[in-house]
């Protein structure tokens, strides 16, 4: 499932239903229209959405409309706050409004890495994983330094940096679909 993350500030307006939009700048969002996607705000999975709609722009096209989507009273309003989330906005940034509905709250707030994996715990994905898969090299190597790092944080640092976590996440992910079709392991959730 994709997942679309906001500042914890934006909870309460995302789950009343006010903040129906989020106006991202820089490179297209792999979303599309149909796409069910998971809502976080502060760290934690607070509901499930479906993607209603993908406008590529400019932020000198961005109308009141958009603004009042994303939950801002005007169109100065949200590109102040854009300024507030990226180093640099003028107009001709490349702007993309996804639009989106909530189908699902949750009942109570789910840790982002918890939902990823639906309650089980990565280290028991893990060491599963290396126990009944026979997994590609890559994923066999970062699953491998995973356990013995013992944190996703400290082996995205021996790759290179925190923004090398994905990868070892990416990996979990498929070791888990995985033991789930071969009906090893299942949602806890």
């Amino acid at each position: 499932m994709k997942h679309l993350e906001f500042d914890g500030k934006y909870a309460d307006l995302i789950l009343k239903g006010k903040k129906r939009a989020t106006v991202r700048l820089g490179r297209k969002p792999n979303l599309k229209p149909g796409d069910e996607v998971l809502i976080h705000s502060g760290g934690y999975a607070i509901a499930k959405a479906v993607i209603e709609r993908v406008e590529s722009k400019t932020v000198g096209e961005l109308t009141d409309e958009d603004a009042f989507l994303d939950g801002f009273s005007s169109r100065e309003e949200l590109i102040k706050a854009l300024k507030e989330h990226y180093r640099y906005v003028d107009d001709d940034s490349k702007a993309h409004v996804i639009v989106f509905r909530i189908v699902e709250r949750f009942d109570r707030p789910v840790t982002s890495s918890d939902y990823a994996y639906e309650g089980n715990l990565p280290i028991e994905i893990a060491e599963m994983a290396l126990k009944h898969l026979d997994l590609p090299e890559e994923d066999r190597k970062l699953i491998e330094l995973f356990l013995q790092a013992g944190s996703l944080r400290k082996a995205a640092y021996r790759l290179g940096g925190l923004n090398k976590r994905y990868l070892i996440r990416d990996a979990l992910r498929r070791a888990y679909e995985e033991l789930k079709k071969r009906g090893l392991m299942g949602p806890k959730l």
